[in-house]
């Protein structure tokens, strides 16, 4: 059985950062570009994020978009 749809969106984006094709900081392209560009759909996109946010990869900002995730972990906010 092949792997699930996200999971290689996830695994694509992960090798992309691991590469050095998208830095910390890079916005990653709209959920629509995204969906065209891997062929499925939204509900895809949505669980491959879910997965790299899981994973600390990514970080969504409200009304902003998606973003490549600092390497170095967040200190608490006191």
């Amino acid at each position: 059985m092949s792997e699930a749809a996200y999971l290689q969106v996830a695994r694509d984006i992960r090798e992309q950062v691991s590469a050095g094709q998208l830095k910390p900081g890079d916005k990653l392209p709209s959920f629509a570009a995204l969906c065209e560009h891997y062929e499925v759909s939204n509900t895809v996109i949505r669980a491959a994020m879910l997965v790299l946010k899981a994973e600390g990869l990514i970080d969504g900002r409200q009304g902003k978009g998606v973003y490549v995730a600092n390497p170095l972990p967040r200190q608490p906010e006191s």
